[in-house]
């Protein structure tokens, strides 16, 4: 299938007569701005290699588009993009730190109840067991991710002398606490990914896709959301079994973000259901969704465990709703959702 991100590449406006020429640009400037973008790059990555690395891919793309297209139209055009990617990446970083400081805190209040627990039983240990309860309780109240990681480390000597003092004289307990360890270490290396990626698709999830909303409602841009329920999924999954229906979902959500524009942000909401987050009014949305469908409706073939490969031919009823000053996240969901749902009852009306 056609990319709409070539397509509107290859049909992009030309410039018109008079428009500033490459060599308009200062060519020191635009290789100090080229260097800062990678810069920003690796950056991101380093500090959040999950989703770092997908912002300093998108950064090193503009970079090397301005290589050859060096025009102030296309500068202002990068500088729109940047500032979109940067935004996202905002988002899905805000979302993470939150999720692994929540995390973070259930441990250390988990850590203080064992130790209180510990120091009940054992009076000899009583004094510095209180101690290291309220220290723990400190730490979980709060919200500074840099405080948290300042108590620790101080917290970090007395917490190991604790610790080998409990081995030697309560080693069932010690257990107990390496258990809760152990249980909250997996949950902090799970946190990043359930943070903002859908399992089965490995897209934008419905946390992701709510916090875009909520921030777009929040900065009062002017914005759309089309909502795509695959019409197909029950049967498939009915008559050729759940990984089929798996296997074309995923197939889907793959040619969707392949033919969504950069700056616009997919995601799945659940089951069959799928949200685009864009920018613009909604008779510019139905025009763009009008060309999407074109591209990403149509034949997919799909794996049957055991049997022959199945050809399918998909396609999804599509609703879009445009926020107005005063909508909540929900209300606009609403909205789309109902816009859907009256394209597929109107489908399926035709059909029978």
């Amino acid at each position: 299938m056609i990319s709409i991100r070539k397509y509107l590449d290859a049909n992009g406006p030309a410039p018109v007569d008079g428009s500033a020429q490459p060599e308009d640009v200062s060519a020191a400037t635009l290789e100090c701005y080229r260097a800062v973008l990678l810069a920003m790059g690796k950056s991101a990555a380093q500090v959040c290699a999950g989703f770092g690395s997908d912002l300093e891919t998108s950064l090193q793309g503009i970079e090397q588009r301005l290589a050859y297209e060096q025009s102030p139209q296309h500068l202002r055009q990068s500088e729109q993009l940047v500032e979109v990617h940067l935004q996202e990446w905002g988002t899905r970083a805000s979302v993470h730190f939150k999720a692994q400081a929540h995390v973070v805190k259930e441990l250390f209040v988990a850590l203080a109840r064992t130790a209180e627990s510990v120091g009940s039983r054992d009076q000899r240990f009583s004094c510095q067991y209180h101690e290291l309860v309220g220290r723990l309780e400190r730490i979980a109240d709060l919200d500074d991710l840099t405080q948290i990681r300042s108590s620790i480390i101080k917290s970090a000597g007395e917490l190991k002398s604790s610790v080998d003092q409990l081995t030697r004289n309560h080693q069932q307990l010690v257990d107990q606490l390496r258990a809760e360890i152990s249980t909250y270490e997996a949950k902090l290396k799970s946190a990043e990914p359930l943070a903002f990626k859908d399992e089965l698709t490995g897209m934008a999830n419905r946390r992701i896709l709510e916090e875009r909303i909520r921030l777009n409602i929040e900065n009062g841009q002017e914005f759309c959301i089309v909502m795509l329920d695959v019409n197909q999924l029950k049967e498939v999954n009915a008559k050729h079994g759940r990984e089929a229906g798996d296997d074309l979902l995923r197939q889907f959500a793959k040619e969707l973000r392949m033919n969504t524009r950069s700056s616009d942000l997919v995601g799945r909401w659940g089951g069959g259901e799928f949200i685009i987050v864009l920018a613009g009014s909604l008779q510019s949305t139905k025009a763009y969704m009008a060309r999407l469908q074109d591209w990403v409706f149509g034949k997919y073939t799909v794996s049957e465990p055991g049997r022959r490969a199945l050809e399918i031919r998909l396609d999804a009823s599509v609703g879009a709703a445009e926020w107005r000053a005063g909508m909540s996240v929900e209300q606009l969901v609403a909205e789309a959702d109902s816009a859907m749902y009256v394209e597929k009852n109107r489908s399926q009306a035709k059909s029978g």
